[in-house]
């Protein structure tokens, strides 16, 4: 933006009116009355003003502005021209002018061909209109000079020098400025045409220059156009600067451009794939509208330049190029969350599983929160519980229940810390972390995560630790600038909700275990698998097999059949596949013609799925003296075991076999010397040996104490412990019985089993609000203080019958 006039080559305009006859100025003038002495023709100008001593052009267009201009030339007399104080108005008024102007004479008028007039101007003097006269086809006013005296005083003359030097400074820093310009300036000799030639100059408005015009002290006037020329001057210099900036960066861009054209023009000569440029150029543009943070902005344009200054020939460049794709397909913006609608989140939890009321209520919950603070951060849950019970699907329904993308990480025997965070770039075949695959696949930063088989995680060694790697990854403090190794920028896992599934806790490390919301979720009682049957996996296997509900069918029998003889499982795995063995075969029924439609009852599994592969052997293997039925804990739920006892001629051994830990093993030595404190009869003579079926199968554990000693005391009395009790509790030499854990699972199994009692330690009371009401609806429970307790329940004898030495032991 020039902000100095300049000496103009176009014409100031005092626009307006509509267009005039091309008349020369002298066919009017010759019926106007003339003008008084001390009268001079007076022609308003918009946004213009005329200052003494300067030429300037000025092209008239307004009808009164057009006589005024041919009479003055005819005449040859001035002609004062006065600002006008509204340049829109075109019917000009004595009051509509400011009264102070400069008297000019017309030194050439030249009408042109399309009709429009123009003069060239010479401004003479300051004048002050004294009173304006009427009778003339355009203003007339009597006028009086205004003189300035020429006295050169030394404040003058510092003023006169000063305003010289800036004016010299404003014209160096103008653009294109003709030489002669600055020559001319500095020959003005008398402080009042330089103060006049300055201000008409100068880019400022026309009330700032009329300002000027009516300061008739010269010291005041010098004063004015130096604070206006320095303001000038620093906008002038603040936009030589920008010029510059400007032009450094355009020469920068077009230097670039040049080198790429070059180096373009060479790959193609070297037969360079032509492909590789658009390939960037799309990089490029990917890495823009990715919406990376700044710091991983700047990283991806810096990787960038060094994949254009690359031949697309070299390995390293598909590396480069393979990291930059990386980095644009993460998603890296805030996504908008689906609006939380308890109610319909509710109905998908309760329409996808059956049961599960505890951790239900915990989704719930979490959601009811977020919808209260969205900017809370994701709960880090773990689901604890057997194979089958629904942990996985879980999940899914959580994603589905939020409205977020759900991706499955599988940790089962991940042995390296780089499948967590991923390769350095410095190895072939390097990738991000399975963290961030998952992230990728998922294509949102605020889904559902889920880490299957946490509790398999492999043992660290020199590849690094997997599990120290997950503690970053489940801290909520710490996973806002979780840094992969691939990508070596921070990425935000905050807002992913991370769900981890495992079938044992005692294998988890201590500090990833402390960072997740431990869920148990326990087995199935026989009255939940049959409903889960009816609502789920029916349905899910007539899809599976391309049967309609109507060509097959199960009775509730056959179920439960299916259940109870050829399952035995805390979860509903195994059921589904059999039920799907079963529809199996109905399929083929139909496919051959052979039926319309199939319902399977009990009495058609046998043909389908074989002999029953689990038997109730509790009857038959407990009828006889020296064998209890205990309850054990597995990380696929509860089971039974039987504890059997022997004696054999001897030296007074004890016998341990069924590849029992130490635990158990002191367990039963504990158990053998409590026993012996009930009988007379010396057992020095004799060996006893302590069997636990089945041999092949490891077992240990702190609650198999009291059936020990049952058996043992079975055993040695000669009489049965009864065929429907199970129980567990581990003892102390005092004979008391000691909590144990896993109840639930425990009764759960004695529950399919068949068993009618259950015998618990007193203090595992309160456990029993986990079981489900079906369960303690069919079980009878039994709460034991110490072993006498459990003597009476099982064997129905009083523990004095025993011996006298028993009774002193029982009391």
């Amino acid at each position: 933006m020039s902000i100095w006039r300049g000496l103009k080559q176009a014409l100031i305009s005092d626009e307006g009116g509509g267009p005039v006859s091309a008349s020369g100025p002298e066919e009017q003038g010759a019926t106007l009355k003339p003008l008084p002495k001390d009268a001079m023709i007076i022609i308003p100008l918009r946004n213009t003003v005329l200052f003494p001593g300067v030429m300037s052009p000025l092209s008239v267009g307004r009808a009164s502005s057009v006589a005024a201009a041919q009479e003055a030339a005819r005449s040859e007399q001035p002609i004062c021209f006065l600002l006008q104080h509204d340049a829109e108005k075109n019917e000009v008024a004595p009051d509509d002018v400011h009264w102070v102007g400069t008297a000019g004479q017309v030194v050439r008028y030249v009408t042109a061909p399309d009709g429009a007039h123009h003069l060239i101007i010479q401004g003479q003097s300051r004048v002050r209109v004294l009173e304006f006269l009427d009778g003339w086809p355009f203003l007339v006013g009597r006028v009086a000079a205004v003189d300035s005296p020429e006295t050169m005083t030394p404040e003058i003359e510092a003023r006169f020098l000063q305003l010289k030097e800036r004016a010299a400074e404003a014209i160096q820093l103008l653009p294109n400025v003709n030489e002669e310009l600055a020559g001319a300036v500095q020959q003005i000799n008398t402080p009042v045409l330089l103060a006049d030639m300055v201000a008409n100059l100068m880019d400022v408005s026309a009330e700032e220059k009329q300002t000027v015009l009516e300061s008739f002290d010269i010291k005041q006037r010098l004063d004015l156009v130096l604070n206006m020329l320095g303001q000038r001057v620093e906008v002038l210099r603040l936009s030589r600067e920008i010029s510059d900036k400007t032009r450094k960066e355009f020469d920068e861009r077009q230097r670039e451009h040049v080198l790429r054209e070059q180096m373009r023009q060479i790959q193609k000569e070297l037969g360079e794939d032509e492909g590789s440029a658009a390939e960037v150029e799309e990089l490029k543009k990917s890495i823009e509208e990715a919406g990376m943070p700044e710091e991983t902005l700047k990283h991806a344009r810096k990787e960038l330049k060094r994949l254009e200054r690359m031949s697309d020939a070299g390995g390293e460049y598909s590396m480069l190029r393979t990291y930059l794709e990386w980095l644009t397909e993460l998603p890296w913006k805030d996504e908008p969350q689906k609006a939380i609608d308890l109610a319909e989140a509710r109905r998908i939890l309760d329409e996808d599983h059956y049961g599960l009321e505890k951790i239900k209520r915990r989704i719930l919950e979490y959601l009811a929160v977020r919808k209260l603070n969205p900017q809370g951060k994701s709960p880090i849950l773990c689901f604890v519980g057997p194979p089958g019970v629904g942990k996985t699907s879980l999940g899914q329904s959580i994603a589905r229940a939020t409205g977020r993308q759900f991706q499955r990480v599988a940790l089962g025997g991940t042995h390296d810390e780089a499948e967590i965070r991923g390769h350095r770039r410095t190895y072939i075949g390097a990738l991000p972390g399975n963290i961030i695959q998952a992230i990728r696949r998922a294509k949102s930063r605020a889904g559902v995560l889920m880490l299957d088989e946490i509790d398999k995680l492999g043992a660290g060694g020199f590849h690094g630790d997997p599990s120290s790697a997950l503690l970053e990854v489940l801290d909520p403090e710490q996973n806002a600038r979780f840094r992969d190794n691939y990508l070596g920028v921070d990425y935000d896992l905050s807002k992913v909700m991370f769900i981890a599934t495992a079938n044992v806790l005692d294998t988890i490390p201590g500090p990833l275990r402390d960072r997740m919301e431990v869920i148990q979720l326990q087995g199935y009682t026989e009255e939940e698998k049959l409903e889960i049957a009816r609502r789920y996996l029916i349905k899910r296997q007539l899809e599976t097999n391309g049967l309609q509900a109507e060509q097959a069918s199960l009775t509730d029998a056959a179920i439960r059949a299916i259940i109870s003889g050829y399952t035995r499982e805390a979860g509903v795995r195994n059921l589904e596949r059999e039920i799907g063995s079963v529809f199996r075969s109905v399929a083929m029924q139909i496919a051959e013609g052979k039926a319309d439609s199939v319902t399977v009852d009990i009495d058609d599994l046998h043909a389908i799925l074989g002999p029953r592969k689990f038997e109730n052997e509790l009857a038959q293997r407990s009828a006889v003296p020296g064998v209890a039925t205990g309850l054990a804990w597995t990380p696929v739920g509860g089971d039974i075991l039987f504890v059997e006892v022997s004696k054999v001629p001897g030296s007074g051994k004890l016998i341990l076999t069924g590849q029992l830990g130490d635990v158990m093993k002191e367990s039963a030595q504990a158990a053998l010397t409590l026993a012996k404190s009930y009988f007379d009869e010396s057992l020095d003579k004799v060996d006893l040996h302590v069997h636990v079926p089945a041999g092949a199968t490891p077992k240990d554990g702190p609650s198999a104490g009291t059936a020990m000693f049952l058996a043992l005391v079975s055993l040695l009395s000669g009489k049965p412990v009864r065929g429907d009790v199970a129980m567990t509790g581990e003892i102390s030499l005092r004979g008391l019985v000691l909590p144990i854990g896993g109840v639930k699972e425990k009764v759960l199994a004695a529950l399919r089993a068949g068993i009618k009692t259950v015998m618990l330690p007193r203090r595992n009371e309160k456990d029993l609000e986990d079981v489900p009401a079906a369960a303690r609806e069919h079980l009878e429970f039994v709460f034991l203080d110490n072993v006498a307790d459990a003597v009476r329940c099982a064997m129905d004898m009083d523990p004095g019958q025993l011996s006298t030495r028993g009774e002193e032991q029982a009391a």
